[in-house]
């Protein structure tokens, strides 16, 4: 199994497992998903409907995902009938604040981007 190693100058090297892991849990679906239910426990709709540009397909394969990786729990309630209810897991809880730090790096930065957007398509025509 590949490790994390430190390169010269002290830098960690992000191995294969790593990026796998980082791939299934910061992707476009997954982030919404895990914000969603650090809000609160939810049933399938109603993450749907929380996230209303997400296809069933690709909610399903991201819950499917972070369930796997131990970040969603997946809870059967008994009711009449049978409903079915994920909850943010005490692992996927350690991501809060890497979450909320993400966003907010993300829209304190954003007018920094959108220049270099502008920038970059100006010199290449794009």
């Amino acid at each position: 199994m590949d490790e994390t190693t430190t390169a010269e100058g002290g830098h960690s090297q992000i191995s294969r497992e790593h990026r796998e892991l980082l791939d299934q849990v910061l992707d476009k679906w997954s982030l919404l998903v895990l914000d969603k239910l650090c809000e609160r426990p939810r049933r399938f709709n109603e993450l749907r409907r929380a996230i209303p540009t997400v296809s069933q397909k690709s909610l399903t394969a991201s819950l499917r995902r972070l369930e796997r990786n131990g970040m969603v729990d997946r809870v059967v309630i008994t009711t009449r009938p049978v409903a079915v209810e994920y909850r943010i897991s005490a692992l996927g809880k350690t991501l809060q604040d890497l979450i909320d730090a993400l966003l907010t790096w993300a829209t304190v930065n954003m007018p920094e981007v959108e220049r270099a957007r502008e920038s970059f398509d100006a010199e290449h025509g794009g």
